[in-house]
């Protein structure tokens, strides 16, 4: 077995139970390590319609901290795959919905579309499920656009209509716009990285970013201005702003840097000193836009307001078996 990934859209009033309930018996006889992440409410009536012994067996994981972010989601499957490597893995999950043509659902998505190659060495089934009522006609392009395999009446089928990272792949000019609420801090990036490190503590500390988040934007800062000094022009800035519900860190470099905005999601990337650096931002921050053309590149770093504690199954038990 390796990794496959399924869609499942369900175009009925109600939650497709049999269905599902059908994949989590199979995925138990046949033993595999069965994981469910749905929302709260459709969880107890998939458990429910299990046996006692069944039930026992899903670990039942709270939607919302596995889809934390793109990059801690993607590492959260990771190490799930690595630590159960001696047995393959089933997850069901309902992926988020975020509002139509924003950032996040754009990330989601391109999130989605490199599944396949992110996590292709591992044992794993991913069944995502989708409600139709929620999808626009566009958004539903983009669910059957990154998923090869569709779920029907009579189960999974090869979807001729799969794109994969071509779907989300081209690397825009600039990134989203973002509404600058306040001023915007900025420093330069040159030789010493201590010094960067102390001057941005220094100013978002001032600046009035919560204490939980100044550690992980200075981490990942100095993760992406050690790309800027080795890899890129040698030279470039840090603007730091605060937006309406988030803080925003733009990393610039003056030369073109990464080309792939997929950078950073593919295992293939950690033996690289860029990728490496770009798989750790990716965890630290909420989200990663990678912008930019031949005469210099953008990175912008999202720290959405909340506090982002760590992954657990429902009983408390770390996800990371």
């Amino acid at each position: 077995m390796t990794f496959e990934h399924q869609g499942l859209i369900f175009r009925h009033d109600r939650w497709p139970d049999e269905r599902v309930t059908g994949t989590l018996r199979a995925a138990l006889d046949a033993d595999l390590y069965t994981v469910l992440a749905v929302s709260d409410e459709r969880v107890d009536g998939l458990v429910s319609a299990l046996s006692e012994a069944e039930g026992a067996r899903v670990r039942v994981v709270e939607r919302e901290r596995l889809y934390a972010s793109p990059g801690r989601a993607l590492a959260s499957l990771h190490r799930l795959a690595a630590n159960r490597s001696d047995e393959p893995v089933l997850v069901v999950a309902e992926p988020p919905s975020p509002p139509e043509g924003s950032l996040e659902a754009r990330e989601w998505r391109r999130w989605e579309s490199v599944l396949c190659t992110a996590l292709a060495p591992t044992r794993m089934r991913l069944m995502c499920v989708h409600d139709e009522r929620s999808l626009s006609a566009r958004e539903r392009a983009a669910v059957i656009a990154t998923h090869p395999m569709l779920v029907g009446a009579d189960g999974p089928y090869p979807n001729p209509s799969y794109l994969g990272a071509a779907a989300f792949g081209a690397r825009p000019a600039a990134p989203e716009p973002l509404a600058v609420k306040g001023p915007v801090h900025r420093l330069e990036i040159g030789p010493s990285l201590p010094r960067l490190r102390r001057e941005l503590t220094a100013l978002v500390e001032a600046a009035g970013l919560p204490f939980e988040q100044v550690e992980r934007m200075v981490t990942a800062v100095n993760e992406l201005a050690a790309n800027v000094l080795e890899h890129g022009a040698g030279k470039g800035g840090v603007h730091v702003w605060r937006a309406a519900d988030r803080w925003v860190c733009d990393v610039s470099d003056e030369s073109g840097g990464p080309i792939d905005p997929l950078t950073g999601y593919r295992p293939s990337d950690d033996l690289r000193p860029r990728g490496y650096g770009l798989w750790i931002t990716r965890q630290i921050c909420d989200f990663l836009e990678i912008s930019g053309g031949g005469e210099g590149s953008l990175m912008r770093l999202h720290f959405l307001d909340r506090r982002v504690e760590g992954l657990r199954f429902d009983d408390g038990r770390p996800f990371s078996p």
